[in-house]
């Protein structure tokens, strides 16, 4: 998910019989360590460390896009190496409060993160997985970890963590003399995904590294894109192995038989039938019974197929494209990503190599400033702007979304080129600038509901590049939706025919999630989670004060949904999307279109299906119908009655290709929420 860039941080917990030596396990580590933090080849913050003794001193910061943890730990490690006491303060990424701490008393563990306070009795050597905190103390748990029975150990709260050798390389010293031998590993088990780490030949720290973001030792930052691209393929190889085992491409036509079909044209389910599928196609509807030769049957069991789901505000990756389709989620609108790591997704999807949706670009242009995002193609100027949309044309780009720190008064110019070259345009507010400027520049669509409303309760000087966005939300519940400055945006967006994407699921996340308490959109797949998928669910965002603070973020959610509301009325498209990864996700932001919002089961289903398709110009996708690409999804029960049946999925196609959730879900740490239906091959 998106919402933030973090490893996973470790500590250690020893038994009780474990023997005391007088050597300090920090003895050969002693001094000072730096380290930089980088996000798509920029600079953004760093890592420090420093031992003395028993005592490591870790200070870890970065900021990209105007907001980043701030974090420092103290950790006291026995002559083991296993911390006996650990402190850890700071804050998270949206600014949520950290205060986490960690003690092992003779065989007495205890500790406190966002969730509460746990306690442990501990016989054996075990490892505790922390919430918080920085990705140095993984090489803490690779170092004992290596020394473990199948280099796996036991965790708190529950469940096993697992140390994979992946290779070893050299590299130059970043002196020029000689070369530095260093070891990549895999560390999996307490998420749904593993975390890649590197090691030198002395079992010290080098590099957490991913796709886009790197922690990497000071002086070696001239490799870290070749670091982060073995990040890539460990992730990319994984999830091939993954498309290998569990994607069923069969060589004759498959019949699921004995379904329901949503309508999504007509926003209906019919009697049953039997949907045929050839190659990656819909072939023929027929009757529930019909059978015909050298087929591969899937009972469908009276249950609904339904057309596979888009979510229109998604930064595609690796790891969460299986997840999608698994989901029924088989179509992505990617809303910024780096151009060539996305384009190297695609094709890996169009051959087959990867699972995953498939993907509409945007093109990202963003403006350069102390707090923009290290995404897409940064711009100084008014001609680098449309530079870029010339650029995201030439590669076929559907369209461009405009960032927070791009300069607004060139939001006309950019918009008239791309619509010139039939190019659709959407975005965030610019900072220092408001949604009525916007839309008076034509964008054709406006993302996120608060980027809009910020417009009607800040002061020009203010600025949106930083948490301000989100903490100035605690402003609306004073709006008075029939004012004329409120009235005059939404009539903008009336005149001008343009769609809102409100990200709703993520304003929920935001603004209603309390420390301890589980997230409302994660109630119903909390359970299937691993363990610290389970605690990640169990933290807020955003930190809430005191009482005040909180009723004010509840009533500021309230009124986003009286705004959305409002606007669905007068007649805004109202287009969905997540902004957090999609999967269970989106399935929340369509339940909250029917709780909150007024859709209907059946329209919500069709926004997300057919209208979807239409709205990109996909004329081959949104509906189950002969000749339509065979994407689509098999839940038991009718979302047409009850939306939450979407959520529940035993068999997804996705052109053809079909995947079974409950073979899959279990390589997660997911447990299954439906069983797979007979195949009879």
């Amino acid at each position: 998910m998106k919402l933030r860039i973090a490893l996973l941080a470790l500590i250690l917990v020893a038994g009780y019989s474990c023997k005391q030596e007088t050597t300090s396990s920090l003895a050969n580590y002693q001094g000072e360590e730096s380290y930089t933090v980088i996000i798509g080849e920029n600079k953004v913050g760093y890592l420090k460390t420093h031992t003395v003794g028993d005592t490591i001193h870790i200070d870890y910061d970065f900021k990209n896009n105007g907001r980043g943890p701030t974090m420092k730990e103290t950790l006291v490690l026995n002559a083991e190496g296993y911390p006996i006491d650990w402190q850890i303060t700071g804050n998270t990424t949206f600014g949520n409060a950290v205060d986490e701490h960690f003690t092992l008393e003779g065989q007495n563990a205890s500790w406190t993160d966002a969730t509460g306070s746990g306690t442990a009795t501990v016989t054996d050597s075990q490892i505790y997985v922390n919430q918080f905190g920085s990705p140095y103390s993984v090489v803490l748990a690779a170092r004992l970890l290596l020394e473990a029975p199948e280099n796996t150990l036991s965790v708190l709260p529950a469940g096993n963590l697992k140390l994979t050798k992946m290779e070893d390389l050299v590299i130059p010293k970043f002196s020029g003399e000689g070369e530095l031998a260093l070891t990549t590993y895999a560390l999996s088990g307490a998420d749904l995904n593993p975390s890649y780490f590197i090691l030198d030949g002395d079992q010290r720290f080098f590099a957490a590294i991913s796709p886009r973001y790197i922690v990497i030792r000071e002086g070696y930052e001239n490799v870290e894109k070749d670091m982060r691209e073995l990040a890539e393929n460990y992730s990319a190889s994984r999830y091939e192995t993954l498309q290998k085992q569990y994607a069923h491409n069969y060589d004759k036509k498959v019949r699921i038989q004995n379904v329901h079909v949503f309508d999504a044209k007509n926003m209906t389910v019919s009697d049953p039938v039997s949907v045929v599928v050839e190659g990656d196609k819909i072939a023929a509807i027929e009757a529930a019974d019909a059978t015909g030769e050298n087929e591969v049957v899937i009972e469908g069991n009276g249950g609904t197929l339904v057309p596979g789901l888009y979510e229109m505000h998604a930064h595609s990756g690796d790891n969460g494209a299986l997840l999608n389709v698994l989901a029924g989620v088989t179509s992505f609108r990617d809303m910024g990503n780096d151009t060539e790591v996305l384009a190297n997704l695609i094709d890996k999807i169009n051959n087959g190599v990867l699972a995953g949706p498939r993907i509409t670009r945007l093109g990202f242009i963003e403006g350069k400033s102390p707090f923009n995002s290290n995404n897409g193609i940064l711009v100084e100027s008014e001609a680098e702007a449309l530079a870029a949309v010339d650029t995201y044309d030439s590669l076929g780009f559907y369209g461009v979304k405009l960032y927070n720190s791009m300069n607004g008064d060139w939001a006309p110019a950019i918009v008239k080129k791309a619509h010139e070259k039939g190019l659709f345009v959407t975005g965030h507010v610019p900072a220092f600038s408001n949604a009525n400027a916007m839309l008076n520049a034509g964008f054709d669509e406006m993302t996120h509901i608060n980027q809009t409303m910020l417009g009607w309760v800040l002061e020009p000087e203010e600025d949106t590049r930083t948490l301000l966005r989100l903490t100035a939300m605690k402003r609306f519940p004073e709006l008075d939706l029939n004012s004329p400055k409120v009235q005059e945006t939404l009539g903008l967006f009336v005149a001008n025919n343009t769609a809102m994407d409100p990200t709703l699921a993520i304003h929920e996340r935001l603004m209603l999630s309390r420390n301890g308490e589980v997230a409302l959109g994660a109630k119903d797949y909390i359970d299937h989670m691993p363990p610290n998928e389970q605690r990640g669910l169990k933290v807020a965002l955003a930190q809430i004060a005191d009482a005040e603070e909180d009723k004010a973020y509840r009533e500021a959610y309230a009124k986003i949904v009286e705004t959305l509301k409002m606007m669905k009325d007068k007649g805004i498209f109202i287009v969905p999307g997540t902004d957090l990864g999609g999967a269970f996700n989106l399935h929340r932001e369509l339940e909250l279109y029917v709780d909150q919002l007024g859709f209907t089961n059946g329209e919500i289903l069709k926004r997300a299906t057919y209208d979807m398709a239409q709205y990109l110009g996909q004329e081959d996708l949104g509906t189950i119908e002969p000749g339509k690409l065979a994407d689509f999804f098999l839940v038991p029960g009718n979302p047409v009655e009850d939306i939450k049946a979407i959520k529940t999925i035993g068999m997804v196609s996705k052109g053809g290709t079909f995947y079974f959730p409950s073979e899959v879900y279990p390589e997660f740490g997911i447990t299954p929420f439906t069983d797979k239906p007979a195949v009879k091959e």
